[in-house]
């Protein structure tokens, strides 16, 4: 599909679509990268409260460039002409890029996530608990299965044999995972005081918890974690690896 998009202005705008998300990181970074950088751009929130309201935010903005996040990157597919490989294989986007003006969904998310992982790991790292089951939990599993680590998913309704179920959780399933990531929403500001509920009785020195979530710097999930003696990571530089990588696509 091709998007009809108002006469190319001097100033690049770029954004992100997503569902009540004032608290952006996207927006302050490429903010403060065209500011540093002395760039004609502008980078705006497009928060949406369906998805089906996306196709709107062209009527009258020329938009060189998007970003995606929760609770869109799966549901955003259906509106784009053509996946990259990478996205296709992973079934979510957060990246779209926009060439005379149809739409390639594309994913950094895999690349920030195991760039940011990788100074961390050692070799008791073989396996793997993601909780969550959304888009970018996908990415995750990706990056992962790239590095041979063994991935299953935690959900409340387990739909396959590759995710356990949280009421099935015991400490053995724990302590065999020694890296924990939290791909829910589960203690973002302001819910501060809500985190995934897994036996965290069964955490140790050996495990590594990584949260996507980056506000608050330190969740409850961390906070437990960091009790048990783990290695602990919040998602602010996959964040920015990420959306650096958003940028390269975008350019290339």
């Amino acid at each position: 599909m091709v998007w009809e998009t108002s006469k190319k202005a001097s100033m690049k705008l770029f954004g992100l679509i997503g569902k009540n998300i004032d608290y952006s990181f996207s927006r302050t970074h490429f903010s403060e990268k065209f500011k540093r950088e002395k760039l004609v751009c502008k980078y705006e929130n497009f928060d949406l409260q369906s998805i089906e309201d996306f196709p709107h935010i062209f009527e009258s903005k020329s938009i060189s460039g998007l970003n995606v996040t929760i609770p869109y990157k799966e549901s955003i597919i259906p509106y784009l002409d053509v996946l990259d490989n990478e996205a296709e294989a992973i079934g979510a986007v957060n990246t779209i890029k926009i060439v005379n003006g149809k739409l390639i969904g594309c994913n950094t998310d895999h690349y920030g996530f195991k760039s940011s992982l990788l100074p961390h790991l050692n070799p008791t790292h073989k396996k793997a608990l993601i909780l969550g089951t959304g888009g970018a939990s996908k990415a995750v599993a990706f990056a992962l299965d790239s590095l041979e680590i063994e991935v299953y998913f935690v959900s409340r309704n387990p739909k396959n044999e590759q995710t356990l179920a949280y009421d099935d959780l015991h400490i053995k399933d724990i302590q065999e995972h020694t890296i924990i990531v939290n791909s829910t929403p589960l203690g973002t500001h302001p819910n501060i005081d809500e985190y995934p509920p897994i036996p965290y009785n069964g955490i140790g020195k050996n495990h590594l918890l990584y949260d996507l979530i980056y506000n608050p710097s330190e969740t409850k999930f961390l906070n437990l974690g960091k009790k048990a003696n783990a290695k602990v990571l919040n998602g602010l530089e996959m964040l920015r690896l990420q959306a650096e990588k958003s940028w390269e696509i975008w350019h290339t």
